[in-house]
């Protein structure tokens, strides 16, 4: 990927500014990561052949508290990507008021190539190459796209082999039985939920009178369309990476669960089935003729950079809410603003995630563990508060909802970094 993910993170900082009068040391700061991290990892295959895969860590800003953010293993992982991601981190953070500031990491490879025990031998070298570089107070790993519970718990045991003591809370979205919390494998998801049936009902739209379609049918975009569906929404195309399915009635979502589960090999890491197969009753369609679909709701849950200035006048929903990080260039957030489309960010929506995974690392740090239903219900509290903050904010100041969870962030970060002492401070 190129610089273009960078240039457009800072843009959409850059429209906050105008509307938030903050110090020049905070200006200063957020314009450059606190550290970043390339490293070389040298993996024996099961074939006895030696491959050298490349893996990045980035801290962004740790002001707030230690870093936090996910590692992804994807052919388009660069030191580019990582690095946007945890700017995107922190003020997600911020915004959702977490004691954490943000980080990300990551692999360049396809993980699909790969066997079961080589993903280990990757996932033990990778902790091996940035031990130093985390850690519980320092920068606390979690999930991202293509890594799951059983990758997280090979690389806290082996940054407990390292340490030579348990540390579950050098890593989070772990298998329960090794520190992880309840709920954290669908929180993005059912964060998502929350911030969407908030909205809606500030919207007076009732979930039989609304369409969705879900871009995306992994970890969060699964989840979301059950949750949808259970609620009475009617989700009429889902879709993965290889093409998805419409049904102008609705979906039936469980079943399609069902198929995309069914399709997993007991053997795999990762599932193989695409929903585009499952064709009974059902059109098939491109991811691109998904994200125009005449529909109400649309829940871009796939990568970055789905809806772009040559495709977003092609899209006709009404309402977009970005499960994924970063679906949306600047480019087409003008594109869309002009057709009226509402747009809820990234930074607000797919906050679930990390606020599960903060969970996870107090729980951790505490040795008291909470229940599936209080970990949902702190949830929905931290995230449909901030929510109506930021709605609050867009309706008082009259701009794009973006901006206004940017300013959001930008007030508790020049809050923190005035705490300790700027220009004004020391000239005064």
């Amino acid at each position: 990927m190129s610089r273009a993910l960078l240039l457009d993170a800072n843009r959409r900082l850059e429209k906050a500014l105008k509307h938030v009068p903050i110090s020049d040391d905070t200006s200063e700061r957020l314009q450059f990561p606190k550290a970043s991290l390339k490293v070389s990892i040298p993996i024996r295959l099961d074939d006895g052949a030696l491959r050298v895969f490349e893996g990045y860590r980035v801290r962004y800003d740790d002001t707030r508290g230690p870093t936090k953010g996910g590692i992804r293993f994807h052919p388009g992982v660069t030191m580019d990507e990582v690095q946007s991601l945890a700017f995107w981190m922190t003020f997600k953070c911020a915004v959702l008021n977490l004691p954490l500031g943000g980080a990300k990491g990551g692999i360049t490879l396809n993980p699909k190539e790969l066997s079961k025990f080589e993903l280990e031998r990757l996932s033990r070298g990778y902790i091996d190459a940035i031990a130093d570089f985390i850690g519980p107070d320092v920068d606390i790993p979690a999930p991202d796209v293509y890594t799951n519970p059983m990758i997280m718990g090979w690389m806290m045991d082996q940054y407990s082999i390292i340490r030579r003591r348990r540390s579950p809370a050098v890593i989070t979205g772990k298998p329960l039985s090794l520190g992880g919390s309840q709920g954290r494998d669908t929180a993005t998801g059912m964060g998502a939920f929350y911030v969407l049936q908030a909205m809606m009902a500030k919207l007076s739209r009732s979930p039989e009178e609304t369409t969705v379609a879900v871009q995306g049918f992994g970890n969060a975009g699964s989840v979301i369309a059950r949750l949808l569906f259970d609620a009475g929404y009617r989700v009429v195309a889902v879709s993965d990476s290889q093409g998805g399915i419409y049904c102008a009635r609705g979906l039936d979502i469980p079943s399609v669960q069902q198929f995309k589960a069914s399709t997993r090999s007991i053997k795999a890491v990762y599932c193989q089935g695409s929903v585009c197969s499952l064709i009974n009753d059902y059109d098939t369609l491109t991811n691109a003729e998904l994200l125009a679909l005449d529909v109400d709701i649309l829940v871009p849950a796939a990568l970055e950079n789905q809806i772009t200035e040559a495709n977003a006048d092609a899209v006709q929903a009404r309402y977009i809410f970005e499960v994924a990080n970063g679906p949306i260039t600047s480019a087409a957030d003008r594109i869309l603003a002009a057709k009226h489309s509402l747009v809820f960010p990234d930074i607000l929506v797919n906050a679930g995630g990390v606020t599960v995974s903060y969970f996870e690392w107090v729980q951790n740090r505490s040795g008291l563990y909470w229940s599936l239903p209080e970990v949902n219900q702190r949830l929905q509290h931290m995230i449909v508060t901030e929510a109506e903050q930021v709605w609050g904010i867009a309706q008082e100041l009259a701009m794009p909802l973006r901006t206004a969870a940017y300013v959001h962030a930008l007030k508790r970060l020049e809050s923190a970094f005035n705490a300790k002492g700027t220009r004004a401070y020391y000239v005064s």
